[in-house]
Parts: C-alpha cells; structure tokens; sequence
C-alpha cells in the first residue's frame, strides 16, 4: 500500500480545500505529505490561501479518518487512482476541478479509446427507452465499442447501463456516495453484474459519506469528464442531466441531445439544449461518427501514438512535449511539479511550443501534445 495513501486521502478531508485548492497545495508545497508539514505562514504566501485556510491546513486532525479508509479498501479490495499517478484517466486530468483522488471496485477502462456517457430523466418514457437501447445497439453493432458512463439512477441512467450490459460493453456507474452501501438499492444487482461483466463501480466519495444531494451534483462532474461525449436521452427542462451537459461543455466536451415532441414534457429539456446551441442535434449513429470524426468500424484499435519526432525544440522543450505524449492533456501545475521546472520558465516554454503548434493549450491552462 502506497505510504502517501493518508496524505492522499486527508488532504481532500481539510475544512476549505476542495479538489482545485488542493491540487494548488500540493503543487507549491511540492507533494502531498509536503502540505501537511508546511508552516502557517508559509502556506499564506501561496496565491488563494489566506489566514483562515492556512490555519485550517496547519491544524487538521484528519488523518486518523483517512487511516480508517485504507483500512476499508484494504479489506474490500478496492482500488484508488491519485491524479499525478501515471494511470489517472487522461481525459479526467484535463478538468481543473477532477477529483485528486477516486476509488472503484472493478475495471474502469479509463483511458479506453472511446468512452461515452449516458445522462437522462429518472422518469423515462418508453420512447426514452427504446431511443437509449438503440443507441446502444447501433454503437456496438457499427463496431464503436465504447464504455458506458452513467449514475446507476433511474430511469435512463439505469437503462443505459443494462444495454451496455446486453451489449458486453464495460460501464462505469459512477455514486455520488461511498462503496459501503448502493443507491438506489433496487440497482445493487445490476451494479454487482457490471463489475463481474468487466466494467465498474467509481466514487470520490469515503466509505461513510452519507447520501446527500449536492452529492449527485459533483458525481455529475466526473460523468461529464470521464467520457468523450455526453449523450442526452431524456430530459425535462431542469434536472441533473442538464447539469451533466453544462459541466461537459465548460469541459469543451461535445454534447448531443435527441429531440422531441414540442408536447413531451421530458424532451423539453433536449429541445431547450439543442435551440440554444448547447448540444448537437442527435437522430442516429451517422452524426456522432461525423461530428467526432469516428470512422465505422475503426475504435478497436488502440489510442494512435504521435510519431516520436521532435520538432527545432531546446532541451526542455522536448522534455515538456515528451511529457504530454506519454500523459495526455495536463494542467501547468502539473507539468511544473512533474518536470520542476520554476512556473515563470515552463509558461515562457509553453507558449513557444504553442506558437510551433507543438502543443494545443485548452481551457483552464491543461495542455496537450498538438
């Protein structure tokens, strides 16, 4: 077990320090166990930390919690993914605010070439229904194979998993609470076959986290940067699944909703997405194929590797785009921890490597080899 696991854990536990703040943490403290030994006054010389905060960092008493919740994915076997750990889903460590750390009881192809989430009404019409099994269908049949995002939840979250399922497509059903309990329990089957089907259950959430609303709402988050795409099968005017489609577009994520009957209460949602502009029409397969740029029959095969050419680059440069091609897509604080290199260089190195088109910069300074 990784020595750094608590440190891992608490940090997340600290009054104030959110996924964002703890990344930053981490960053100028230089590792993880780092911010639990700095100083108050050191921790108030970082951009964003004022008195309240370092004073909450200095003072924590969490750590014995954290011990406790290694001791529970010990005993179940649960495993863990920390955000600078080399097999953190890449498409996860594009969005500043993904969590730093994650658990799952399974297999999460994380990094699979192609991953699609499945968002909708709990209330699902069997036009709802029908349109998130074909899909499914149709995806497999055209050869696509992709994983299958949803929330486990009613409705259409619930059926475009079992359609996975049918299919013998991995899904991930990502909780909004932790692995020591199943909400809904009407699902626990389901969420029982998906990890013995290959696919998996995933949280941020501890072991005791009670089951709180405005937990759906940051579960919806990782939906939405898990995948590729998010697909709205179904929805009314306000809802979660909404939501999940505002979180991917400020991800720059593509999102597509199926239209309905101007009269269908639970496709107002999707004709509002489509209307003003937030989703892509979806009638069949044929429009994700054209505007994801899938080609029939080509997604088995494994992500492309960019040929190891290095363009007119210095030294440090080459480490940077060597970096990105083997990571994917990462934020600057990042890059400037893994390769230590002082934040004033890298952006100067960054911005060159942009200007060659050696590397695309994408929103919340992530970047990625071009």
């Amino acid at each position: 077990m990784d020595d750094n696991l608590k440190y891992k854990i608490g940090i997340g536990l600290i009054p104030g320090v959110g996924d964002i703040m703890a990344k930053k943490l981490i960053s100028y403290c230089g590792g993880v166990e780092a911010v639990f030994r700095e100083k108050k006054e050191a921790l108030m010389k970082i951009p964003g930390v004022g008195e309240v905060l370092a004073k909450s960092v200095v003072l924590q008493d969490i750590l014995d919690k954290a011990a406790k919740e290694i001791d529970f994915i010990t005993k179940h076997n649960i495993g863990y993914s920390y955000y600078l750990d080399d097999d953190y889903p890449y498409r996860l460590r594009q969005c500043p605010d993904s969590p730093v750390i994650f658990f799952y009881k399974g297999n999460i192809h994380a990094n699979h070439p192609k991953i699609v989430s499945i968002v909708g009404t709990r209330k699902a019409t069997p036009y709802g229904k029908d349109l998130c099994n074909r899909l499914v269908d149709e995806l497999n049949q055209r050869k696509h194979c992709p994983v299958v995002v949803s929330g486990l939840a009613y409705g259409i979250d619930i059926c475009g998993h079992r359609a996975a399922l049918h299919n013998k497509l991995p899904t991930i059903a990502v909780l909004a609470h932790g692995l020591s309990q199943m909400y809904p329990a009407a699902h626990a089957g389901t969420a029982r076959e998906i990890v013995n089907e290959g696919g998996a259950l995933l949280t941020e959430f501890l072991s005791d986290s009670p089951i709180d609303k405005q937990n759906f709402v940051r579960r919806n988050r990782l939906i939405a940067g898990l995948a590729d795409l998010t697909i709205v099968v179904e929805s009314n005017v306000k809802g979660g699944a909404l939501i999940t489609a505002d979180i991917a577009n400020s991800y720059d994520r593509d999102v597509f909703a199926f239209p309905g009957r101007l009269t269908d209460e639970y496709s107002s949602g999707c004709n509002k997405l489509i209307k003003t502009n937030r989703a892509n029409l979806l009638q069949s397969v044929e429009d994700i194929e054209y505007l994801m740029n899938w080609n029939k029959e080509d997604s088995k095969a494994e992500v492309p590797v960019q040929l190891d050419i290095f363009p007119d680059l210095s030294p440090k440069e080459e480490s940077i785009l060597k970096y990105l091609r083997e990571h994917g897509a990462t934020t600057i604080d990042d890059l400037s921890f893994a390769l230590k290199l002082p934040m004033s260089e890298l952006s100067t190195s960054l911005l060159n490597m942009e200007l060659m088109g050696s590397l695309r910069s994408l929103p919340g300074k992530v970047y990625r080899a071009g």
